[in-house]
C-alpha cells in the first residue's frame, strides 16, 4: 500500500510559491546547520590539533580511514557505513516523521544546553569523543526543541546509532581480557579434537611447548576480537531495529553481539591452530589468517540471523500448529 506523500513533497511547492514562513524556517535551519558545522570543524579537536588538525569530523574519519583488508585494519573502520545506516532508517521512518504532531518543546533546550556544556568540556579537556557525542546530542536535541517528542522519538535509534561511528578508546581495556579467553577457548577446543597443545599466557604452543615448537600462534591484539565485536554490536543494532517484533527481543539481540563476536573469533582462532598443525605455522598464518575473518564474521552473521528467528516465534501458536500436526496425523 502506497502511503500518500505529505504536502512537502508535492510538485506545486516550487521554490517561488514558498511563504515568508517557509523562507524564515529555511533561513534558521541553514544558519543552525552553519553554525553546527563552525563549531566542531573549527573548535572540535585539541587533543594533538597538530597531527590531527582542529576539525572533530576529519579526527574521527581519520580514525576510520586506515588502509588494509577489510575496509581498513583499525577497530572502527566499519564506521563509513554507519551514517548511511542512519540516514536510511530516517528515510525509512519519513512518512511517520511528516504525520507526528508537531509542536516546540521547551525540554528540547534542556538536552540541547547540555549537549553544549559536554562539548565545551570535551574541547577543554582535550577529549574529542565526547565532543562527537555531544554532536549527535544536538542532531536530536535541536528536532525535539523544534518539533516535539513525537518527531524526536522516532529520531531516537538513528541519532544514538551514530555512537558506533565514535572510536571509543575506553574498549581498548578489553582487548588484554579477550585476548587470554580466546586463547583458553581455543587450547580447550583444540585440546577435545585430539591436537595436542598448550596455553601459555596469549600463545599457542604444539610439542615440546616452548618457543622451539613447529606449532605456535600468538593471539595478538587484532587478534582479541574488539573488531569484530564492536561491528557485531552496530551490525545486530540495526537488524534488530528493523527485524525485531519487541523492544525486549531487540534488546536481547543487541546483548547477545558480545557472545556472537566471541564465538566467532574462538572458533577462527581454532581453525587456524588446525590448519597450523596439518600444513604448519607459516601457511596458517599467512593469507588464511589475513582473510579468515571473513568467513568468522559471516558465520556470525548467520547465527545472529538465526538468534533473530528464534526470538521471533510465537511459541504458543507454534505449539499449536504442532500439536495439530502431530493429532491430523494419528488419525
Amino acid at each position: 500500500m502506497d502511503h500518500p506523500l505529505p504536502d512537502i513533497w508535492n510538485d506545486q511547492r516550487r521554490l517561488a510559491r514558498l511563504k515568508p514562513d517557509d523562507w524564515r524556517h529555511i533561513g534558521l535551519a541553514s544558519l543552525l546547520i552553519t553554525i553546527g558545522f563552525a563549531m566542531f570543524h573549527f573548535m572540535g579537536n585539541t587533543a594533538d590539533a597538530g597531527r590531527w588538525g582542529r576539525s572533530a569530523l576529519v579526527w574521527m574519519v581519520k580514525r576510520w580511514n586506515d588502509s588494509g583488508i577489510a575496509m581498513g585494519q583499525g577497530d572502527y573502520s566499519h564506521g563509513f557505513l554507519v551514517p548511511f545506516a542512519s540516514l536510511y532508517v530516517v528515510w525509512m521512518n519519513r512518512f511517520e516523521l511528516m504525520k507526528a504532531p508537531k509542536r516546540v518543546c521547551g525540554w528540547g533546550l534542556v538536552f540541547i544546553a547540555g549537549s553544549l556544556v559536554l562539548h565545551y568540556l570535551g574541547v577543554k579537556t582535550q577529549q574529542t569523543r565526547a565532543s562527537l557525542i555531544a554532536m549527535i546530542g544536538l542532531l536530536w536535541s535541536v528536532p525535539f526543541y523544534f518539533y516535539g517528542w513525537q518527531v524526536a522519538k522516532r529520531l531516537l535509534f538513528p541519532c544514538a546509532f551514530l555512537i558506533f561511528a565514535v572510536p571509543l578508546n575506553f574498549l581498548d581495556n578489553l582487548t588484554f581480557p579477550l585476548r587470554m579467553v580466546n586463547t583458553r577457548a581455543a587450547v580447550v577446543t583444540l585440546q577435545g579434537l585430539g591436537v595436542e597443545v598448550r596455553q601459555v599466557g596469549t600463545a599457542i604452543f604444539g610439542p615440546p611447548f616452548d618457543a622451539t615448537a613447529e606449532l605456535k600462534l600468538d593471539v595478538a591484539d587484532p587478534c582479541s576480537g574488539i573488531r569484530s565485536l564492536t561491528a557485531m554490536m552496530a551490525l545486530t543494532a540495526i537488524y534488530g531495529y528493523m527485524v525485531m517484533k519487541s523492544p525486549w527481543r531487540k534488546w536481547v539481540l543487541f546483548l547477545c553481539a558480545i557472545p556472537l563476536a566471541m564465538v566467532g573469533n574462538m572458533f577462527r582462532i581454532t581453525a587456524i591452530g588446525i590448519i597450523a598443525e596439518a600444513f604448519g605455522t607459516d601457511v596458517a598464518a599467512g593469507v588464511i589468517h589475513d582473510y579468515s575473518g571473513f568467513l568468522v564474521f559471516g558465520m556470525a552473521i548467520a547465527l545472529m540471523v538465526g538468534l533473530s528467528f528464534f526470538l521471533n516465534l510465537d511459541f504458543k501458536e507454534a505449539i499449536f500448529r504442532w500439536k495439530k500436526k502431530l493429532g491430523s496425523a494419528s488419525i
